[in-house]
């Protein structure tokens, strides 16, 4: 599942770099100020620069590095159980699925965000879904949660030694 998940994350980083890409080369210009932030019902309400569009390609590939690397060195976790001979595999497991689905997550986010904010810069009168942002904290709060969990049961099955 970690492979598909990677594959996810690099296809949504790629999809988000040639967003911005046809953004700026592409045959629709955009206007000179362009949405930024938008509030709870999805209605813009700060506005920008075109060239603030670069800070979620960029930031998405800083997380998306940082997570990988992180994910390089499991046995330097904080786990919430304690690690034993017996656990300490299926705890690594659990939480290098949970970077690999937090990393897909957000990398998509940043993605739909960006489409949307270019969208709205176009088409003004279409607006951003305000169920974007809490199914996004949902997913990511869930993913969080359920490995937690299934850590702190991993940590109850084994012995402790």
């Amino acid at each position: 599942m970690r492979r598909v998940l990677e594959a996810v994350s690099v296809v949504a980083l790629i999809v988000l770099v040639a967003i911005t890409a046809q953004a700026f080369y592409g045959p629709v210009r955009l206007p000179d100020r362009i949405p930024m932030h938008f509030n709870a019902a999805g209605q813009p309400d700060g506005w920008g620069s075109p060239k603030g569009l670069l800070f979620f390609p960029a930031f998405a590939a800083v997380l998306y590095l940082l997570m990988t690397v992180v994910s390089r060195f499991p046995s330097a976790f904080n786990y919430p159980v304690r690690v034993t001979a017996q656990n300490r595999q299926k705890l690594q497991n659990l939480a290098l699925d949970m970077i690999a689905w937090l990393k897909a997550e957000v990398v998509c986010l940043f993605t739909a965000i960006e489409w949307s904010a270019i969208r709205m810069a176009r088409q003004p009168h279409s607006g951003i879904s305000p169920l974007l942002m809490p199914v996004a904290l949902v997913a990511v709060f869930s993913t969080c949660i359920f490995h937690v969990f299934a850590m702190i049961g991993t940590g109850r099955a084994s012995p402790h030694r």
